[in-house]
């Protein structure tokens, strides 16, 4: 089993030893993102995914008019989170048309991930990524770029080791997320606030509620672990909203 080190410290997963069944090993970061716009362009029309079984909260999102599609997994949050790396400026617009997320990056936790597609589960909540590395995004909201609360969602860790939004909650106001779209676009949010809630008491209305301009979610869990439930007892969710272009 891979033990995975943590500031130079192996990592002890509070889960005991379990080695996910679904681990990608992604290849170089810009030959995966082109790859990725190719096969999105041609399979625009197509939603697909994969049912799994972890809420990201007890309670579900409401009902949301939007494409649908499912993918999911257990246990959020594992994996190895990836070194920081140069990045070269997009072209970032406000209110930007229609089209799908491919990827997302958060510079300063070093997150660079393809986002698989997210949908609803038997209860109602939100699937969770079925991949521990890599983080989704929940297709029967808004996508990133268009007036709404766009979300996405990854996995805090795993029996395995740290997984894609392990670092997710040292996230804080001014931080940058970029999301990369299968048309070519990439669009820059900034970070406004970030919280953890129990889930019993999941802010619905906060994170999926109406909001006049482009924002997004970023969800994760957190807290202590209940062994008996098999999952944390909290939700880490980082707010954040459309940046205006940068002025070169």
């Amino acid at each position: 089993m891979r033990r995975t080190l943590v500031d130079g410290v192996p990592y002890l997963p509070r889960h005991g030893p379990y080695v996910p069944r679904h681990r990608a090993k992604p290849g170089a970061w810009a030959r995966t993102l082109a790859w990725l716009r190719l096969l999105a362009l041609a399979t625009a029309a197509v939603a697909s995914g994969i049912a799994a079984g972890l809420q990201l909260s007890d309670e579900g999102p409401p009902d949301l008019a939007t494409a649908s599609s499912s993918e999911s997994t257990s246990a959020l949050t594992p994996g190895t989170v990836p070194g920081r790396s140069p990045y070269v400026e997009p072209s970032a617009t406000v209110a930007l048309g229609p089209a799908s997320p491919i990827a997302v990056e958060i510079p300063s936790i070093g997150v660079r991930s393809e986002l698989s597609l997210l949908g609803l589960d038997e209860s109602g909540a939100i699937e969770a990524p079925r991949d521990f590395d890599v983080a989704g995004w929940f297709s029967r909201g808004p996508q990133p770029g268009q007036p709404g609360p766009a979300v996405i969602a990854g996995h805090v860790d795993s029996r395995d080791g740290p997984a894609v939004f392990y670092r997710l909650h040292e996230l804080a106001a001014g931080d940058e997320v970029i999301v990369h779209r299968a048309d070519a676009t990439a669009i820059r949010f900034t970070v406004t606030d970030a919280e953890s809630y129990p889930k019993d008491t999941f802010p619905t209305e906060s994170v999926y509620g109406p909001v006049q301009g482009p924002e997004l979610r970023l969800i994760t869990c957190g807290g202590e672990f209940d062994t008996s439930r098999r999952q944390y007892r909290e939700n880490v969710v980082v707010y954040a909203v459309a940046a205006p272009p940068r002025v070169h």
